[in-house]
């Protein structure tokens, strides 16, 4: 899990394992395992959304008690923040959920 959330290949930790944004290679260049076939679906995303939650609730709460913003600047910075810190976060919970799954040997179409 490790090596998935610094996006390295779970197997090796030396090969890189995302060929786009959040797009799978399909083995890894430098230890040929295959990672593409495992599909993480909407784990990362509920991982990410709950952690997201528990960074930006607190701060924004925090902040509403100590500075009392006005509304406008609330509606500027926690939906810009949020978003920002969903983007950074989601590639690395993927590559954590990807290789917990890759460890417990699982592809992601266990259902069929």
């Amino acid at each position: 899990m490790r090596a998935g959330f610094r996006h390295r290949c779970p197997h090796c930790a030396q090969g890189v394992l995302y060929r786009k944004y959040l797009k799978l290679v399909d083995e890894c260049a430098t230890c040929s395992t295959r990672l593409g076939h495992i599909r993480a679906d909407d784990l990362p995303a509920y991982l990410t959304i709950m952690i997201v939650g528990h960074i930006i609730v607190p701060l924004l709460l925090w902040t509403e008690q100590t500075w009392q913003w006005s509304y406008w600047l609330h509606m500027a910075v926690w939906p810009a923040a949020t978003t920002l810190l969903t983007i950074l976060l989601l590639p690395s919970v993927k590559g954590a959920a990807v290789g917990l799954m890759w460890s417990l040997g699982l592809k992601g179409d266990e259902q069929r």
